[in-house]
């Protein structure tokens, strides 16, 4: 929406940012498999990193960050021309013999980002359920394939859902203390995957419940 992306763009960005996430998460994955499987200590790590992620989330995150002030962002404009406006699916066009960027193109950078910031977190996480990196990676490509098919409804309820975000930042808690005690205490796979859906439900419920309070107020 910051780019004023209509809707039949939006699937061409969405169809090569999934592309270049499962090329850079496929990457991301063996390369953290092979360092756990090295330096076991770096459990510990990821452990604490999702547990500072999830508390940024909850009592730091911005609700709706200005893009304009993203770095990279900032970086491309800087360095490199890029046009006002929307070229059509275009990613590049040619402008008096200068090759410039269109916003469609910076939209695509913004979802290979976000997909990179998601990844960093994600992915320590089933690590900590499995070490396995083919069962990591599938696990990551079907999710990416799930994200793409629902999207669009993603994107229409996401205002729905207001308190998720904190549902979301106490699972990346929850794993992260169960990655620092997986030496001691042994978690059950089926009482992980109970916790974690009951975080969601509560946070699904919650968030219905105050958009609904919400409605009532503006009556």
């Amino acid at each position: 929406s910051f780019f004023a992306v209509p809707l039949e763009l939006q699937r061409r960005v969405l169809l090569y940012g999934i592309v270049g996430a499962i090329v850079l998460r496929t990457i991301m994955i063996f390369a953290g498999s092979w360092l756990i499987n090295e330096f076991h200590w770096l459990l510990y790590v990821f452990g604490a990193f999702l547990i500072v992620t999830g508390i940024k989330m909850a009592w730091f995150s911005e609700h709706d960050p200005d893009l304009e002030k993203n770095p990279l962002i900032r970086w491309i404009r800087n360095h490199y021309p890029v046009t006002d406006k929307l070229e059509g699916e275009r990613f590049f066009v040619m402008r008096d013999g200068v090759r410039m960027m269109t916003p469609l193109f910076l939209a695509l950078v913004l979802v290979e980002i976000s997909d990179v910031i998601f990844a960093v977190d994600s992915i320590p996480a089933i690590f900590a359920i499995t070490t396995d990196p083919f069962i990591v990676l599938t696990s990551n490509l079907f999710a990416i394939l799930g994200l793409r098919a629902m999207y669009f409804l993603l994107a229409d309820l996401g205002d729905r859902f207001e308190l998720l975000k904190y549902g979301l930042a106490a699972i990346l808690v929850f794993i992260g203390t169960k990655m620092l005690i997986v030496d001691w205490v042994k978690i059950p796979v089926l009482v992980s995957l109970a916790v974690v859906g009951t975080i969601l439900a509560i946070a699904i419920a919650a968030s219905l419940w105050h958009a609904s309070r919400k409605a009532k107020n503006l009556v």
